[in-house]
């Protein structure tokens, strides 16, 4: 066990014409002002280079393409990792990953504080849909633009303490939390940028979704006995809100910081990881206390099935 001071570098809006070298330059900005408040593990947004691009509709997969990364860190991500060694502060941020073979995930990566990448995951729970909607405010297409993860939910040991990542929707799935917790997991990460007003629901706005957000995160931690950093990218891009948000949760599913703004901001707390020991050793002690004999439909099947 050990305590590191966690920051989230909640992310104002990016504009679908802004560049990744204008992007990576913010994302140093709040990493030079987290060192200056002791941060060593920092943790920025899901898809933190660009844009949410999956509300765009596109059918020429050469543009998509051109949202992706294809290495990292890449040319326009290396000031960033060579800004964290010198600072010796670790990250976690996510992007649009295509493989060398040719596969498409919304990924994110953790890097220790020598700025090694030490983790990654792949997004699991894809929302939205794959054909353009006539039916929805605006479009929300990353089953289309995104393969389902394939790397599981791993955790890492790393500075420390054991880490693991999800990725936007990921926050609303119990199973994410339990699969980390089954593996000891000390602090969940997650970035997401999420619409301030839901497609098919016009009358969920802001308030119900950070109610929703809010309640999925402190759930997680509290239930998993882990700290969790949910952060978010906010603010209007290219006439499209996202919601801010983002919070740091300790392992009673209390928040510890929360942003005020939509804009660029970071938000600090000390995180002491002995703190996760009381939930994981009695109310939460898995070992003792979990059924299994009795969880089989969860992973037997996907859709509810009424047979009353």
């Amino acid at each position: 066990m050990t305590q590191l001071v966690v920051g989230g570098a909640q992310m104002g809006a990016i504009q679908r014409a802004d560049s990744r070298k204008a992007v990576v330059a913010r994302m140093i900005a709040l990493m030079e002002e987290a060192a200056s408040k002791g941060v060593e593990m920092l943790v920025y947004p899901e898809l933190a280079l660009t844009t949410f691009f999956p509300r765009w509709y596109m059918e020429d997969q050469a543009e998509v393409d051109l949202w992706f990364e294809r290495e990292m860190p890449g040319p326009d991500t290396a000031p960033l990792f060579e800004k964290a060694r010198e600072l010796g502060i670790a990250m976690t941020f996510g992007y649009a990953e295509l493989t060398p073979d040719g596969h498409h995930f919304n990924t994110s990566i953790l890097t220790n504080r020598k700025a090694e990448i030490v983790g990654k995951y792949r997004k699991i729970h894809l929302p939205g849909h794959v054909e353009y909607d006539t039916e929805r405010a605006f479009q929300h297409l990353e089953k289309r633009y995104f393969e389902p993860g394939d790397l599981g939910f791993p955790v890492w040991r790393n500075e420390g303490v054991v880490m693991g990542m999800a990725i936007c929707n990921d926050r609303r799935w119990p199973e994410t939390y339990r699969v980390m917790g089954l593996q000891g997991v000390e602090l969940v990460t997650l970035g997401y940028n999420t619409p301030s007003v839901n497609s098919q629901m016009s009358d969920e706005g802001v308030e119900k979704r950070l109610f929703h957000s809010e309640l999925s995160l402190q759930a997680g931690a509290y239930q998993n006995a882990t700290f969790v950093a949910g952060i978010a990218k906010a603010g209007v891009e290219d006439g499209h809100p996202l919601m801010g948000g983002s919070i740091i949760v300790d392992p009673n599913g209390f928040i510890l910081a929360k942003a005020t703004s939509e804009e660029d901001e970071l938000i600090v707390a000390p995180c002491d990881f002995r703190e996760c020991a009381f939930g994981k050793e009695t109310i939460f002690d898995f070992a003792r206390h979990r059924r299994v004999e009795h969880y089989g439909r969860i992973t037997s099947q996907t859709g509810a099935v009424v047979e009353v």
